[in-house]
């Protein structure tokens, strides 16, 4: 039986081509039939009639940097991700503990740094909620956690614990713990949390893989597929999900780099792309983390981050493996036929990942990250070296974090280079783009709308407009970009991300059609139903 989606209009993965239909049968697309080309009377009577209602019909899309499990547990545990304030964060953290009264830890997390003071959140404060019970929660960005006192005190981190290579510890002014762990700091507690069952994290996995079907991606780079920052390492959820067929979307996983091991794990590694690669997920890539985050001051710049009066401090951000460690790492794993993922905020950190990328193989489609801070001198180099960027469209806008928190600790010269997408762009960088999910919402339309405007709804005026995308281009990026990192371009088993004949019939109804409308209303748009390979698994 054939699909007809008519009725609308359609983007085909890299430009707007107007009004048209398009007719799947089975997992593939067949025919590509514009407004005017006449009758469709010649489909036969067995067509299921898709009726577009002067929507938008477009490839599904690929998110190409996300965390689907880890998503998925926020939204069962404590999940503060859709609140903003302190007082917010405490009513909801108190309600749930007094619903969970048998839990033994308080889990969850999804705060932001914006609200509080200096982005840091004390255990005083959860104290006042949660007095009995060891709490953990992190924050959006997963690069930090909320503790309380019982946490602290089960941890046995106090004054005289020291702060870890790859993190920090906040404190008071007595240098006493104060609530808020940086980095490599979280694992002195999340290595005491209870462990999460494998039936936890398998329902985490289908509630995360429903809510993105739920926004139209249809397919993911699964950014850690490894042990970290208190998570198991989900290699056997995937391969429970692909076993019982309920894993739907096709996956790449981005096996986790353990900067403690160096070359030696690359075997290791291999030998876990064998074993787990088959059905609907592929592990073959792996993930590296080359730096913290600007609003901590761990993000890895070239010059050291500015005090709250403008003067340079004698921090410059952490780079997690040294110039040599990701030279080598990158090299071996080139080697090897994997991919490498890497993260990389600021602009030392980026300069690393591309350094290390000199004379390696652009067949694997290698990419970077985040990209937040990127010097100049750099920007031309992911076109030169075939190394994607790897762009989350979202975070480039005057929120509150960007303006009270990276604003003043980067200062002018370094924020006029944040998130330089438009010149990427002109430059020949292939765009890709992911969510970060759960560090912010996997909805690819609000994220494209950012990418457009470079401004937050309500926020304080456009960041750096001149480095907006056009419609066409962000939305190309969520498409046909990530599709091709994640091994489904032109040329590849299955081509995805594009609506051509023969294409996987992976795709995405929008209830309007954006190019008709402002820029402002990108993100007002939403998914009416989402098709893998030619059958329905979101209906609004």
């Amino acid at each position: 039986m054939a699909t007809l989606f008519t009725n609308g209009s359609l983007f085909d993965g890299h430009r707007h081509v107007g009004r048209g239909s398009v007719v799947v049968e089975g997992d593939r697309i067949v025919s590509i039939v514009p407004e005017d080309a006449g009758s469709l009377s010649g489909l036969g009577r067995d067509v299921e009639v898709v009726d577009l209602a002067g929507g938008l019909l477009l490839p599904g899309f690929t998110d190409a940097h996300v965390h689907p499990i880890q998503g998925g547990l926020e939204r069962m545990r404590c999940d503060l991700s859709e609140l903003g304030t302190r007082e917010e964060y405490l009513a909801a953290i108190r309600a749930y503990a007094d619903s969970h009264p048998d839990a033994p830890w308080i889990l969850g997390g999804g705060w932001a740094m914006p609200a509080f003071p200096g982005g840091t959140p004390t255990a005083a404060d959860l104290d006042t909620v949660v007095p009995d019970r060891p709490v953990f929660l992190p924050n959006r960005d997963h690069h930090g956690a909320w503790v309380n006192a019982r946490a602290l005190e089960l941890a046995g981190v106090d004054e005289h614990t020291p702060d870890p290579p790859d993190g920090r510890i906040e404190r008071d002014a007595d240098g006493r713990p104060s609530g808020t762990l940086h980095e490599g700091a979280t694992a002195l507690v999340a290595r005491h949390l209870p462990r999460t069952t494998g039936a936890e994290y398998y329902a985490a996995l289908l509630a995360g893989q429903s809510y993105l079907h739920s926004v139209g991606v249809t397919s993911w780079q699964d950014a850690i597929v490894g042990a970290y920052s208190g998570m198991d390492d989900p290699a056997s959820t995937y391969e429970r999900a692909v076993a019982s067929g309920e894993l739907r979307s096709h996956v790449v996983g981005a096996l986790w780099w353990d900067r403690r091991l160096g070359t030696d794990q690359v075997g290791e590694l291999a030998a876990r792309r064998a074993a787990m690669t088959g059905g609907r997920f592929r592990a073959t890539t792996v993930k590296i983390m080359q730096d913290g985050v600007a609003e901590n001051g761990t993000a890895a710049m070239l010059s050291p981050y500015l005090d709250p009066c403008g003067h340079p401090t004698d921090n410059s951000g952490h780079s997690f493996l040294t110039a040599d460690a990701i030279r080598d790492a990158v090299r071996a794993l080139d080697a090897a036929g994997f991919q490498v993922h890497v993260h990389a905020i600021g602009d030392r950190g980026v300069r690393e990942a591309l350094d290390a990328f000199e004379g390696s193989d652009p067949a694997l489609r290698h990419h970077v990250a985040h990209l937040q801070v990127v010097h100049p001198d750099d920007v031309p180099r992911f076109a030169q070296l075939g190394v994607a960027a790897n762009l989350q469209m979202l975070w480039a806008c005057l929120d509150d974090q960007m303006v009270d928190l990276t604003l003043p600790v980067l200062g002018e010269e370094r924020s006029r280079r944040q998130y330089p997408f438009g010149d990427l762009h002109r430059a020949g960088a292939r765009l890709v783009a992911g969510s970060d999910w759960p560090v912010s919402t996997p909805d690819p339309l609000q994220a494209v709308e950012v990418a457009v405007t470079r401004s937050e709804r309500g926020g304080r005026g456009a960041l750096l407009p001149e480095q907006a995308l056009g419609l066409a281009t962000a939305l190309a990026a969520y498409t046909s970009g990530s599709a091709w990192v994640n091994g489904r371009g032109p040329g590849d088993a299955q081509t995805a991300g594009v609506l051509r004949p023969g294409a996987v019939a992976d795709l995405v109804v929008v209830d309007r059609d954006p190019f008709a409308g402002p820029a402002e209303e990108i993100g007002s748009a939403r998914v009416v139903s989402t098709w893998i390979e030619g059958s329905p698994v979101y209906t609004a």
